[in-house]
Parts: C-alpha cells; structure tokens; sequence
C-alpha cells in the first residue's frame, strides 16, 4: 500500500502528474477538490482504514504539513513515498496564469518562500524529484542523484 506525497508550489505541475502517473490506482486527496480539512480528514481516514492507495496533491510545503499525512500512513503499515517537484518559479508562474483558478502571484511566491526541501528522516520510504522537461513531460529521479 503505498501513501504518496507530492510536495512543490503551485503551478510546478503535481495535478498532472498524478494524472498521468497515478489516476488509475490512487484516490487523489486534494483540498482543492475536498474544500474543507474536514472532508480531506474524512478520506484520509477511510484510505487509511480500508488500505486503499492514494496521493496526497497539495503543496505539503513543510515538514510539519507533511507529517499530518506521513505519521498515520506510516501507523496503518503503508509505505510512504514522496515527490518533490524542483521549483521553477517563472514556469509555474506561466502556468499559474492559465488556469482557470489562479492563485495570486503573492500566494505563489509565498509558498516558494515556505518551501522546505524534504527529508527521508520526516518518515519517507523513498523520496524522487521530479522536473518538467522541455516538451511538457516529467524528469523523475532519486532524489539524491544530480
């Protein structure tokens, strides 16, 4: 059973790539979607009660964001996986502006700012960073590789 978490500012593309990487085999928790920390609470808990797989795509810009979902992953016995998407300010500035909902370049550059890169020690299994690459699709890697 596999918790994972994508961790990186707005615009940096983490929507897509739970589409395009997890959409077939994770429930997706996204506040966006839940409007309330309630609902979002509600189905952690049940992925968690029912061992059912699922990505946590938010900023989770801080260790202590993360450990709201990393602490009871790692109690229910699922194996923790992070990924961080390199920052790339002026891209997701870009892409912040063709969105339907955009956050305000404030927001935006205040989470850059919060930006903790993430640890194994915060609880993760394994950890990868991921880059958007010139043709719109994703670079993954170790996160300890160059």
């Amino acid at each position: 059973m596999d918790a994972i978490l994508l961790i990186g500012i707005q615009g940096a593309g983490k929507s897509t790539f739970y589409r395009e990487y997890f959409f077939d085999t994770h429930v997706r928790i996204s506040l966006d979607l839940l409007r309330t920390r309630n609902r979002e609470q509600r189905l952690l808990s049940l992925c968690l009660e029912t061992k059912q797989r699922f990505v946590v795509d938010k900023t989770n810009t801080t260790a202590a964001e993360r450990a709201r979902y990393i602490t009871p992953a790692r109690a229910a016995g699922f194996k923790v996986i992070g990924y961080f998407f390199e920052p790339d300010p002026k891209g997701s500035f870009e892409r912040n502006r063709q969105r339907t909902r955009q956050v305000p370049p404030a927001g935006l550059f205040g989470t850059l700012k919060r930006l903790a890169r993430p640890v194994l020690e915060e609880g993760f299994d394994e950890l990868y960073r991921v880059a958007l690459t010139p043709d719109g699709g994703f670079a993954v890697s170790a996160y300890g590789d160059a």
